[in-house]
């Protein structure tokens, strides 16, 4: 067990065979990440592919960088510019980001077996959480128009409480010159197969206008 806490690094000179092992351990990182991070999440291709090459990246910038001080200030002032050139994520993107930099930087300073465990075993947390369906996801938009005659403020209250869980006004709009309001509802259905019982007794209500149902965009958890 005290294997995983040795450094393959033997001496202050690094061999190629060193660097080679420590950078297919930082890769065998990067994709243990990226698989875990897919899962249950709409991820861009660019973003995986930048998860799997993040820890190698890191591991031969902190290599070059070792016992230079200057070409470390050179580093730091090239990564602080990256910043500035990204826009902000998803909170679990940033945990993945932050988990392939830490492998990265694990491996660099020679302790493969143990960036690999430890990537393994935050991976297969991260896997587990994305596995359990919170109420978010649960969730799902409800789009309204009203003519401006109809006081909305309680005209759907009896058909919310017998089709949902939950339900919140999260944003009103006005439409078409101020003669129509759009009503941006949060609700969560008890039946989702009611679904289309649900949108024709709204529909009796709001005068046959324009209804839309979505899934909740995921934009809560951005940082």
């Amino acid at each position: 067990m005290s294997a995983i806490f040795e450094t393959l690094l033997k001496s202050s000179t690094l061999t190629a065979k060193e660097y080679f092992l420590c950078l297919a351990a930082a890769l065998g990182c990067g994709i243990i990440t990226a698989v875990a991070a897919a899962i249950k999440s709409r991820s861009s291709k660019s973003f995986i592919v930048s998860l799997v090459l993040l820890p190698m990246i890191v591991h031969t910038v902190i290599v070059m960088v070792n016992g230079n001080v200057g070409t470390g200030v050179a580093v730091m002032g090239a990564f602080s510019l990256v910043r500035f050139r990204s826009v902000a994520g998803k909170a679990k993107e940033i945990a993945a980001i932050f988990l392939v930099m830490t492998s990265g930087l694990a491996c660099a300073v020679g302790y493969a077996v143990l960036a690999l465990v430890f990537t393994a075993v935050v991976a297969g947390v991260m896997l587990v959480l994305s596995l359990i369906p919170m109420r978010d996801q649960r969730s799902m938009e409800l789009t309204v128009f009203v003519p401006e005659a109809l006081r909305f403020a309680d005209a759907f209250n009896d058909l919310f409480d017998e089709y949902t869980k939950s339900h919140s006004l999260v944003r009103i709009k006005t439409s078409n010159m101020g003669s129509l309001y759009k009503l941006f509802y949060r609700i969560e259905l008890k039946d989702k197969s009611k679904l289309q019982e649900f949108i024709d007794k709204l529909r009796c209500r709001n005068g046959n206008l324009e209804i839309a149902v979505s899934e909740c965009v995921e934009g809560v958890d951005e940082l």
